[in-house]
C-alpha cells in the first residue's frame, strides 16, 4: 500500500505525518508492507528540510523528520499512490483540480477518520503549541490509518 500525505509547502504538517505513520507502522511491524511520502501543492519550499519547529516538536515524541525534503505533488502521484491524504479543504481542492481521472483515492486525514475536526491546522504562523496541536491530531489520525492499512493488507 501507498500512502501520501498533502499540505501546502510539506514544511509542516503533511512530512509530520509521514513521520508519525513511518514511525506507527515500524512499532506495528508494517513498515516493509507500506510506502509513506508527503508533498505540497505549492513549490516554495522544494528541496527544503521541514520548519525546525516541526523538527523539534516531532523530536521531543520521538519522530525523526531530519531526512525528509519537501517536494510539489504532481499529476503522476496520482497513480503511484492508493490513498493521498489532505491536511485541509483547501488543499484538498488544489487535489482534486490536479486530478485528471481515476486512480488514488483521496481525502481529508481527520474527516476520514471523524476526529473532532475537520482540518489540520497549520502552525507556520502561529507558536509552539500549534505544532503541538498538530502532533496531537496527526498521532489520533495515524492510528486510525494504521487500523485500516491492517484491514487492507
Amino acid at each position: 500500500m501507498k500512502v501520501l500525505f498533502v499540505c501546502l509547502g510539506n514544511i509542516c504538517r503533511s512530512p509530520t505525518a509521514e513521520g508519525v505513520l513511518r514511525h506507527k507502522l515500524w512499532e506495528a511491524g508494517l513498515i516493509e508492507q507500506v510506502q509513506v511520502d508527503s508533498a505540497g501543492t505549492g513549490d516554495w519550499h522544494v528541496g527544503k528540510a521541514p520548519d525546525a519547529r516541526t523538527r523539534v516538536a516531532a523530536q521531543r515524541r520521538g519522530y525523526d523528520l531530519s531526512q525528509l525534503r519537501a517536494r510539489q505533488v504532481e499529476a503522476a502521484d496520482f497513480g503511484r499512490f492508493d490513498l493521498i491524504l489532505a491536511m485541509d479543504k483547501s488543499n484538498l481542492a488544489n487535489l482534486q483540480r490536479l486530478r485528471s481521472g481515476a486512480g488514488a483515492e483521496l481525502d481529508l486525514l481527520l474527516q476520514r477518520y471523524e476526529l473532532a475536526l475537520d482540518e489540520v491546522p497549520d502552525p507556520y504562523y502561529g507558536g509552539e503549541d500549534g505544532f503541538e496541536t498538530v502532533l496531537d491530531l496527526i498521532e489520533q489520525a495515524c492510528d486510525a490509518l494504521i487500523d485500516e492499512i491492517k484491514g487492507r493488507l
